[in-house]
């Protein structure tokens, strides 16, 4: 069998119809008809008031950060297991990340570790909703009203995501999101930074813009960056957003698929807890011990199927590890956590395929 990437983009609808009008019309670097087109598009998706596209998903965290006034002195409550960019980004702004352990069951940030990390320079809590499973939102808006602390959501991993009847992005001060092309829907490099503020969201605009004041030609009010997203870019991500539907419904069914043909397999399957909609951004497992987890990912990258370890907890990198913190569950869930492939064109027969095959991996060990 040919080799089974761990994630392919879907490429099957308008992406090269509107890249060619892009083309055509010569309207290829900033500015154009569908950069403000992918931006209402994607808020009257997830029911937001404002959204503004960015780079990538890194930039909109740090973009969101500095539309917050987040910087030196201050602090940012984030889970330890999320991937690095959520970190870098606070780092960037010079404030300092303070990690939170996780949850066992959802694998997203642990509320009651959030409420003992509280303290006198805590700015924000960023909460990140990990793999497609929404965070604890009710938790977390209460612990920073309760304090009058901002909330950030990190929903890179989470679009089409849902905490109740409300898509995430919509629960926090401000939130962000990513396009790369291993997201459920992409535009090669992008993200959007979503809010219901006015004034956060012409932060926003005006940070990624060069700090260009509005209504003085080529005069600069504050050091900005150029955080902008590409036409081109803005016009495959209108051409994804039109079959996100089809995505998530396909991803949800080989979901489905693992957990099914898996249940007689001594791996525990990420699933959906809770009064939530899982979009299964990825569809992962947990080996019971360590050991088994890279005999494991071997065994299936020699049968043709590629995988990843879920992220390493961000407190044990050597830039974040110079003072000793210990967060089990999350050290537990990244030792022994494989993503498997998932993504829309994968056929059922490969997901049967790689079920066989880790089925194979316990019976011989």
């Amino acid at each position: 069998m040919n080799k089974i990437p761990i994630y392919a983009p879907a490429l099957a609808g308008n992406e090269k119809k509107y890249v060619n009008e892009c083309l055509e019309s010569t309207w290829i670097s900033s500015k154009g008809k569908f950069i403000s087109e992918f931006e209402d598009s994607f808020k009257n998706y997830i029911g937001a008031k404002y959204a503004t596209t960015v780079s990538n998903g890194t930039v909109a965290i740090h973009l969101a950060l500095l539309a917050l006034g987040i910087g030196e002195g201050d602090e940012v409550i984030v889970p330890t297991l999320t991937y690095i960019a959520s970190v870098n980004a606070i780092k960037y702004t010079g404030a300092t990340p303070v990690f939170v352990d996780s949850l066992e069951g959802t694998w997203q940030m642990d509320p009651a570790d959030v409420e003992k990390k509280i303290g006198s320079n805590t700015r924000a809590i960023m909460a990140v909703h990990l793999y497609g499973h929404p965070c604890d939102m009710d938790s977390l808006q209460k612990l920073a009203k309760d304090n009058n602390l901002f909330l950030i959501e990190d929903c890179a991993e989470a679009i089409g995501t849902k905490y109740g009847d409300k898509y995430v992005g919509t629960f926090g001060d401000i939130s962000t999101f990513s396009f790369f092309g291993n997201k459920t829907i992409t535009t090669g490099e992008g993200g959007m930074v979503v809010t219901n503020d006015d004034t956060l969201h012409d932060r926003a605009v005006h940070f990624k813009g060069q700090g260009l004041a509005q209504h003085r030609q080529y005069w600069h009010d504050v050091i900005g960056y150029n955080y902008r997203m590409t036409n081109i870019c803005a016009a495959i991500g209108c051409a994804q957003l039109e079959q996100i539907e089809e995505f998530i419904s396909r991803k949800r069914h080989i979901a489905n698929l693992y957990q099914t043909f898996l249940s007689e397999v001594n791996v525990e399957f990420h699933k959906e807890i809770g009064n939530v909609f899982h979009s299964y951004w990825m569809c992962s497992i947990l080996v019971k011990e360590v050991k088994y987890r890279d005999l494991l990912r071997s065994h299936l990258e020699i049968n043709g199927v590629e995988t990843r370890p879920l992220f390493y907890p961000v407190h044990t990198m050597p830039m974040y590890s110079s003072k000793f913190q210990k967060h089990p569950i999350a050290e537990s869930i990244g030792w022994r956590g494989i993503n498997l492939p998932s993504f829309p064109g994968l056929k059922d027969e490969e997901v049967e395929y790689i079920c066989n095959l880790i089925k194979d991996f316990f019976k011989n060990v």
